[in-house]
């Protein structure tokens, strides 16, 4: 049976800025009081998952045990067609450069080159997000949006792979759409809206 949320305090288990943004921007209907794995300095654990859900799991637990607070962790890739759906669960490692540092439009060049001579241009993007609480009690849920790889890239929005994508029935890249239009229409927007209405909807807000 689904858990309901009704803490007052949550962690969001990411280190990444752009993303604890876009889960604050979502969550923000909500009287919870948030802060992120980064803030309270938690490790961030290994990904070793072969799937989305797997990888997001594992981060949650890893909070909600550090900080026995519930933990809310994304995990999302972007996949391209063309490449069998790679770089998908590797997202991230794929823009790592030697020295451990994360170049986005490296490794958007890398997808353009791998990639242009190929007849599709389909990519998605997948989000799947867990939410843990520290008894280890987990809830899954899971959002993917479908739409075009394009080169060059556009719009200096968003994060990650963002200026490439172009989304299905849309004609700009969510580097161009503005927060709020990305929140209607992500992957991690429907992921979202399935947890708000398993976990959260009689919820303030």
């Amino acid at each position: 049976m689904t858990r309901r949320f009704d803490e007052s305090k949550l962690v969001i288990a990411s280190h990444n800025d752009g993303k604890v943004r876009e889960i604050r921007d979502l969550l923000s209907p909500y009287l919870i009081t948030l802060t992120s794995a980064g803030a309270l300095g938690l490790p961030e654990p290994e990904e070793t998952g072969t799937t989305f859900a797997e990888n997001a799991a594992l981060k949650a637990h890893a909070s909600a045990a550090s900080s026995r607070l519930p933990a809310l962790a994304d995990d999302s890739g972007f996949s391209v067609a063309a490449l069998d759906g790679a770089p998908g669960i590797h997202a991230a490692r794929f823009a790592e450069r030697e020295d451990g540092t994360r170049d986005f439009e490296w490794a958007m060049e890398r997808l353009h080159e791998a990639s242009k001579d190929a007849d599709n241009n389909l990519a998605w993007f997948t989000c799947a997000l867990a939410l843990a609480w520290p008894d280890g009690h987990t809830e899954i849920f899971e959002g993917r949006i479908t739409g075009a790889l394009i080169w060059p890239p556009r719009g200096d929005r968003g994060f990650g792979y963002d200026p490439i994508f172009v989304a299905a029935g849309e004609t700009e890249t969510f580097g161009e759409v503005s927060p709020e239009a990305k929140h209607a229409i992500s992957h991690r927007a429907i992921a979202f809206q399935k947890m708000i209405e398993a976990c959260f909807a009689d919820s303030d807000g």
